[in-house]
């Protein structure tokens, strides 16, 4: 299945339905009076969010979603049937945006999450609503109200706990291979994985989700390269795995390289928690190492880990290191919530 994380959509509520002219005629009865029924009203448009879902690939072959009109007023007071709805259903992580692709309508992040995009225009009067003490039969009817049209943008970015960045070639996808059940595609070349790709990390019978996004390159943010736009995927993750390659001609500034991709993507990335660790290194001789991680701790100003995804030296450390982050994260998250449930005005 082809993986799509942007769709844009056009969606339209559905038209009231219009109300009845009528009046009763009956056999035997000589003041009938009016009798037309009200207007059904016209169908809503829902975004629900449920579970296996991971892509929007559906939205690449249908684009218009249109809700059904409500059914016209009858004699004998009866009412036009609702209009039937309209659910979108998208995968957990997806926001919904104006076509000014910046205004959010809705941010979709747990199951059974249900929004109401555009409300189906209520049904007209029939007759008989318009009958008054000196008007005893009316002849007019109101038409339904006109449903709601606009055009949105779905935008996923996948919900994980963490996030691996680094340079293409950095061993990112041997990385998510080796501590995941996942099978992303791994090859000697640049830009092997094209898409983001999701995991679950088994480490002391605890689990997280492990995100790994396309390498970036510098410019990244101007877009050169694949640009930026997947690094929407790691916006939710609550701790950064920066993989520099060990293999590179300088450690120190492929960690800068990305650092700065970061720092122009914005969206408080570059805020995030960071774990930087050397890899591939069973590539390299000992003074080589020695020399790549003095580069590397002078740019990022920590201690590095050392791992290697091939031998598994350094992995669990790593994923200790992570899931280490992630607790801390829960726990704040936990307790801003506690605090503003107990607050009261």
């Amino acid at each position: 299945m082809k993986f799509l994380d942007q769709a844009k959509i056009y969606i339209r509520s559905g038209n009231g339905g219009g109300g009845a002219v009528s009046f009763r005629r009956e056999k035997f009865i000589e003041f009938g009076g009016p009798d037309g029924g009200d207007g059904g009203r016209g169908g809503d448009v829902w975004a629900e969010c449920v579970e296996g879902l991971n892509t929007l690939i559906d939205y690449r072959y249908q684009q218009h979603f249109k809700a059904k009109t409500g059914g016209h007023g009858m004699g004998k007071n009866r009412a036009g049937a609702k209009g039937a709805d309209v659910v979108l259903k998208v995968p957990a992580g997806t926001e919904i945006l104006e076509e000014d692709g910046e205004t959010v309508i809705a941010d979709m992040t747990h199951v059974g999450q249900k929004v109401l995009l555009a409300k189906g225009g209520n049904g007209g009067f029939g007759n008989a609503y318009f009958t008054t003490s000196t008007n005893r039969a009316p002849r007019r009817a109101n038409p339904g109200q006109e449903g709601v049209e606009m055009t949105i943008i779905l935008r996923l970015k996948l919900i994980a706990d963490a996030g691996l960045v680094g340079l293409p070639n950095a061993g990112k996808s041997t990385f998510l291979a080796t501590v995941t059940a996942a099978k992303p595609k791994i090859a000697d070349y640049p830009f092997t994985t094209l898409h983001p790709g999701l995991g679950v990390v088994r480490i002391h019978n605890r689990e997280f989700v492990l995100a790994d996004i396309p390498g970036l390159i510098e410019g990244a943010s101007e877009g050169v390269g694949l640009g930026d736009r997947f690094l929407s995927h790691v916006e939710r993750c609550r701790v950064l795995l920066h993989l520099v390659e060990g293999t590179s001609e300088d450690a120190g500034e492929a960690y800068k390289v990305v650092r700065h991709e970061i720092e122009a993507y914005g969206h408080g990335l570059a805020d995030k928690p960071e774990v930087v660790a050397l890899s591939k290194v069973d590539a390299l001789d000992e003074d080589t190492l020695k020399e790549q991680l003095k580069k590397l701790k002078k740019a990022c100003k920590r201690t590095p880990l050392v791992l290697s995804s091939a031998s598994g030296h350094g992995v669990q450390e790593a994923l200790q290191s992570l899931l280490t982050v992630i607790d801390e994260a829960k726990a704040e998250e936990e307790d801003a919530a506690q605090a503003q449930e107990e607050w009261h005005p």
